[in-house]
């Protein structure tokens, strides 16, 4: 994974860790910026533990529990396969849901450990009434250096507003490794060998202690 893809994925992975800023409320943000808001909050209540962060697994299944409800999975692993999907099997659809969901909740997990200090800003939401789809727009605030713009792709779905994509100053995760599993595809030949390596190296960073970062 090269450097830019590296820093892409590690900011993607602040999706729900970051704190929000405590000038905000939750009755001050409408539906869509509640959900990123009410798992935040959730999150930033258990950095307070001490013995909690020290116990990664823990932390990888309670990041699994809160991050869930809010993240539609199924369609962040149809929209990153694109064509691939099409032409996958139900086996191989299912296999790949769940070992990219894997992927993303360790890196949050990971995430939920290290960037403590950052805090978000929720900009002005554009969004018409009875609108189905809509973009979430904040900014990630760090001491000392230039906000950082992290928009959110979120859509309604059953009831309830799920993210199925992320752009860090305009550049979607989604087609970022769409990018990366076609072209991994054509270099192992199939599908199938990419879903295995990906599994491996979920099975190997989910054994390691929490330092490794793989």
């Amino acid at each position: 994974m090269n450097a830019k893809h590296f820093t892409l994925f590690g900011l993607f992975a602040l999706f729900l860790s970051l704190m929000p800023l405590t000038s905000v409320t939750a009755e001050e943000l409408s539906a869509p910026q509640q959900a990123i808001y009410t798992a935040s909050t959730q999150l930033q209540s258990k950095l307070q533990e001490k013995s909690f962060t020290k116990d990664f697994s823990k932390i990888t299944e309670y990041v699994r529990e809160v991050i869930y409800p809010h993240t539609d999975f199924d369609r962040i692993a149809a929209l990153v396969l694109g064509k691939l999907w099409k032409t996958a099997t139900y086996d191989e659809r299912e296999r790949f849901k769940q070992e990219f969901q894997t992927l993303l909740i360790r890196t949050y997990s990971r995430a939920f450990i290290e960037f403590k200090e950052w805090t978000v800003r929720f900009l002005p939401l554009e969004m018409e009434a009875g609108a189905t789809k809509v973009i979430v727009k904040t900014q990630v605030l760090q001491p000392g250096i230039q906000p950082i713009a992290v928009d959110y792709r979120m859509a309604l779905r059953n009831g309830e507003w799920k993210a199925y994509d992320i752009m860090i100053e305009g550049v979607s995760l989604v087609t970022n490794y769409r990018t990366t599993f076609s072209n991994e595809v054509q270099t192992k030949g199939s599908l199938n060998a990419v879903i295995d390596g990906l599994a491996k190296r979920n099975a190997e960073a989910l054994a390691a202690k929490p330092t490794n970062h793989s």
